[in-house]
């Protein structure tokens, strides 16, 4: 073999082990590429699913009575179309939806806002501050979330009764904070301890106290914790039935949508029309709370599932 035919095949081996990593990247490049399209293409195709009744719903909420007893609501999506706001008239007149819109409101507002303040509160605590049974207290916390709410309600319901809450307002709020605790505190712990430790020690050495770190750098770093949080105690209570029936009594003047919509199904079981109305009525705030937030869901849950 002469020197030429050994340089060469020198040559065509340099240039096959750099073809090889070459041709390996781009495999693993569209094994890549094709395992994401397909679990892209699988999350679109269970969230247009899970689409499906509320669409199915909505449109439904719009067609006259007679054609939702003779056609599927798929009909509805072709020409000619035949849409009235008669089924919403009928419920936000007739049924009195104006108010119980508003007194789903008055519920559901202050029942998101309280757990979220005083778990907070705790979560900083259990994170940052150091005293004795710190993490007993959280494990116990953390153990009261398996525990189911019909298990507290009889006693609670005899404190309220003895201090003159049931029937009110206050009573539905303190039954939700209370219930809501377990979980925000748990959330919002793991976050704050997945904070940088460095911000706490310099604030501590500028002469911050604890509340100043707290409102200052804690709740402006939280945001999507908070966020996340606010969209799970908002369709807990907004959606609530349980709770808002047997600590207000079945009151009228202050009975929330799921409660009147409850009613709704005794009185028109055989209107099918006027319950999609009123359901779709009772669905419209939670969306609209969902799809603003909803960018800082997945951040705010994810946030110190490592770290905490």
């Amino acid at each position: 073999m002469t020197i030429t035919d050994q340089a060469s095949q020198e040559q065509q081996s340099e240039q096959s082990a750099v073809r090889k990593p070459q041709t390996m990247r781009k495999g693993r490049f569209i094994i890549r590429t094709l395992s994401n399209s397909v679990v892209t293409g699988l999350a679109l195709f269970i969230g247009l699913l899970w689409s499906v009744p509320t669409l199915g719903l909505f449109i439904s909420s719009f067609r006259p009575a007679s054609l939702i007893s003779s056609t599927g609501w798929w009909t509805g999506l072709v020409p000619p179309w035949n849409f009235t706001l008669e089924n919403y008239q009928q419920v936000l007149q007739a049924q009195g939806f104006g108010q119980v819109f508003i007194n789903s409101i008055i519920i559901s507002v202050p029942g998101t806002f309280f757990p979220m303040i005083v778990g907070a509160l705790a979560a900083y605590a259990f994170a940052w501050m150091k005293f004795p049974g710190r993490d007993l207290f959280f494990l116990g916390i953390v153990a009261l979330m398996i525990i189911p709410l019909q298990i507290a309600m009889v006693p609670i319901l005899s404190l309220f009764t003895a201090i003159g809450l049931t029937g009110q307002y206050a009573a539905v709020w303190l039954a939700h904070t209370a219930f809501g605790l377990p979980f925000s505190i748990y959330l919002l712990r793991n976050f704050f301890a997945s904070l940088p430790s460095d911000l706490m020690e310099s604030a501590h050495i500028d002469g911050a106290s604890h509340v100043r770190i707290f409102w200052s750098i804690i709740l402006p770093l939280s945001v999507p914790a908070l966020a996340s949080l606010g969209i799970f105690q908002f369709m807990w209570v907004w959606n609530d039935l349980l709770i808002a029936l047997i600590f207000l009594g079945g009151n009228p003047q202050s009975a929330p949508l799921t409660l009147t919509i409850a009613n709704l199904v005794n009185t028109y079981g055989s209107n099918y029309q006027v319950l999609t109305a009123a359901a779709f009525i009772s669905m419209a705030l939670p969306l609209v709370v969902f799809f603003s937030l909803q960018r800082y869901f997945v951040r705010g849950i994810l946030a110190g599932s490592v770290k905490g």
